[in-house]
Order: structure tokens, then sequence, then C-alpha cells
């Protein structure tokens, strides 16, 4: 189908005609994703695992940068390729599996043989892995969130994210309990080979799900360019919208300010010598807080706007960081995972679901991979530049400059950003 031969009616009707299809597919689909990645959670599960390969604080880091922003980073060099491909599901299906799934069994196999008995390798073998997994799953982003824009009408996509993250979350928190029973039962490496493996399983289920889509074909009306042309073009996208830019300047500062976030369990577990078993129990926390914070911004973005949403997440930052630069004992820190859940709960609705708004329909994967682009390339160097603070200065500097990072993004984000819906 040629852009000319396009019917946008008949798109619509059919896009109404599988709505409730697709609404549910897509729920299964995030839904057991999330479950999935539960078992390997990035903010305590993978910092943990990673501490018992190497006591490089830097090292530690490194596995949060490349959970912070190898998911974000390929998503600009695809979006070229993205827009203009008329149905996104096939490429989907194919790469969601071999990009994004695969490595995840790898991660466990490579645990299961070598944490034990060669260390160094099996760190080299994990962040290789691990890399792999996160690139692959941002490689395919734009194409998932265009699909998703496609199927799924404006007026009931937070609905859609909240509903589907708040599944993910629920089946998350019983997956982080499995996780603690897991580690407290079962030694160093076995017990988080295992976890990767079940990792491995949820992701599988949800690839099933994901290829039970029905996307009508649209066609990209805007003309076929080289990719050097496409790169050029994209200062003056900028600087035709100020207000975009003013946006990926407040997530540059909220990437920077999650510092801290990949050693708050380290710090935890080191400070008062607790069990690897509590960082199922602070996975948890963290999960139930989403499951609740999942269904509100749901709902709040779609009535009032995502950047609403976004503020609110940034207080819970603030509030998590100083907590933890606080806290008395360890019990204070599920205060802290509670923050976390609703922050993160905030991130995942409203941050992707603001730049579908941001954008017409042309030109969705352009701003979804320049957005989340540039907030990989902050994510990236945060939690490697937090690993060299900690090191130097130790853990509680760490966590006052994330603070007072995250209060410069609110600030920029509450005055120099309009609601895209109304701007």
């Amino acid at each position: 189908m040629s852009a000319a031969d396009f019917d946008p009616r008949a798109y619509d009707a059919e896009v109404e005609h599988h709505y409730r299809w697709n609404f549910w597919v897509n729920v299964l689909d995030s839904t057991f994703f999330f479950f999935g990645v539960s078992f390997v959670a990035d903010s305590t599960v993978i910092p943990l695992y990673v501490s018992h390969l190497t006591d490089s604080r830097v090292l530690i880091g490194l596995a949060s940068a490349i959970a912070g922003s190898a998911w974000f980073l390929p998503q600009l060099l695809m979006a070229n390729a993205t827009e203009r491909l008329a149905r996104k599901k096939p490429a989907l299906v194919k790469y969601g599996f071999l990009a994004e799934r695969l490595p995840v069994l790898l991660m466990a196999t490579s645990s299961f043989l070598l944490a034990a008995s060669r260390p160094g390798l099996a760190l080299v073998a994990f962040f290789l892995f691990y890399a792999w997994h996160k690139l692959g799953s941002g490689s395919i982003a734009p194409a998932w969130e265009d699909m998703v824009a496609k199927v799924i009408p404006l007026d009931r996509r937070g609905r859609f994210f909240g509903i589907a993250n708040f599944g993910g979350s629920l089946l998350g928190v019983a997956g982080a309990q499995v996780t603690a029973v897991v580690l407290a039962r079962l030694a160093f490496p076995d017990s988080f080979a295992l976890c990767m493996a079940l990792a491995f399983g949820g992701m599988f289920l949800s690839w099933v799900f994901l290829a039970l889509n029905r996307e009508p074909a649209r066609p990209s009306g805007k003309e076929h360019i080289s990719t050097a042309e496409y790169w050029r073009r994209l200062p003056g996208l900028l600087r035709r919208d100020r207000n975009f830019g003013n946006y990926l300047f407040s997530r540059a500062l909220m990437g920077l300010g999650r510092m801290s976030m990949g050693f708050v369990t380290v710090y935890a577990v080191q400070r008062w010598d607790l069990p690897d078993s509590q960082a199922g129990i602070y996975t948890t926390i963290l999960l139930v807080s989403q499951t609740l914070f999942n269904l509100i911004f749901g709902h709040l973005g779609d009535r009032r706007g995502h950047k609403r949403s976004l503020v609110w997440g940034l207080w819970a930052w603030i509030g998590a960081a100083l907590v933890a630069l606080l806290a008395p004992s360890p019990q204070w820190f599920y205060l802290v995972f509670l923050a976390w859940g609703m922050a993160i709960a905030a991130e995942m609705v409203s941050g992707q679901l603001i730049l579908l708004e941001f954008a017409g329909p042309d030109d969705r994967p352009t701003y979804v991979g320049l957005g989340n682009t540039v907030t990989g390339i902050f994510n990236a160097a945060a939690p490697v530049l937090g690993g060299w603070i900690a090191s130097l200065a130790g853990f509680r500097p760490l966590f006052v400059i994330s603070a007072l990072l995250t209060v410069c993004a609110w600030a920029a984000l509450r005055w120099r950003v309009r609601e895209p819906r109304h701007a």
C-alpha cells in the first residue's frame, strides 16, 4: 500500500475493530515481560550479582549504567528505518526474540557454568550478554511504541499503560517473592542463575503474546531519505520545537539525578550486613508501589496530561535520595523503595507517552528515538560517575548530589516545559 492509497477512515475503523484484542494481547505482552524482569531487577538483583564477582564500585556502577542507558541509546539509530515500515510487528517478532530475549538465557547459562570457578570470565560474559539484551531491547523500542500508538487510540493509552504496568507489577511482586526465596535457599551462583532462567521464561511468554497483535498497515507519508540526511535534519527539529528541546534538557538532568540508584541496595546490604535475600524484599516493596502508582498515573495522564505525573515522580526521587541519606536503620529503606516505585511508575507510564504527544504520526519514531537516546546518554554517564564519587567520597555524598540534580530536573520540567497536549 502506498501513501496515496491510504484511507484514514478505513484505517481508523480497523483500529477500532481490533482494539479490544490488541489491548489485551499487549497488556499480556507487557505483563509477562515485567514478570520476567522482576527476577533480574536492575536496581537490586543485578548490582548484587555483580558485587559477588567484583569489589569494584566502578564496575557495579557500569552494570547500572548499562541498565539505565543501553535500552535508550540505539533508538535514534533505528528511528529512520522504523518510520518507513508500514507494519512494525514482523520486525518486532523476529528481533524481539534474537536481540532481546535470547541473551537473558545466555546470562543464566554463563552464570551457572562460570561464576563459581572463573568469576572474572563470568563477569565479562555477564556484561556482554546484559549489554546485548539491553541494546537489543532498545533497538526495537521505537517500533514497539509506534505499533502500540497505532493500535491503542490516544485517549486510551494512559489506561493501557497503567493496566499493563499494573499487571506486570502485580506478577512482579510474586516474582520478587520467588527471587527472595531462591536467593535465601540456594547458594551463589546457582541462586542467580535460576533467577536469570526464570526471567527468560517470563520474557518468552511475553513474546508469544507480542506475536498475536493485529496491526493495520499505515504507510509513511514522509519522503525516504538517507541516514546521513536524516541526522543532518535533527538539529533543525530541535530548533523548531523548543518545547521538546526543553523537555530533553529536563530529562538529561533526571538521568544524572539517578546516579545513586544502583548503589542503594549494595549500601544497605554492606552497611548492616544484610543477607542477599533482602534484595528480594526490597524488590517486592518496589513492585507493590509500582503496582499502585501505575494505575494512578495512567488515569492522571489521560485526564490531566503526563507532565504532571512526571513532576510528582521527581518529588518521589528526591524523597528517596534523602531517606537513603538519613536512614538510621535498614527498615527505613522500605520507604526508599516505596518512593522509587512511585517515581518509576511515573516514568514508565508518562515518560514514554509524553514523547508520543510531542509528535505527529509520521514523526513518532524520531521523537521517541531522540528523546530516549538523549536520556540514555546521561543514564549511561550517571552511574559510572556515581561509582567514581562513591569510591572517592562514599555513598552519602553521592546521595546528596543525586538529590540536588533531581531538584534541578524538577525545576526545569516545572517551569520550562509546557504540557504538549495543550501547547
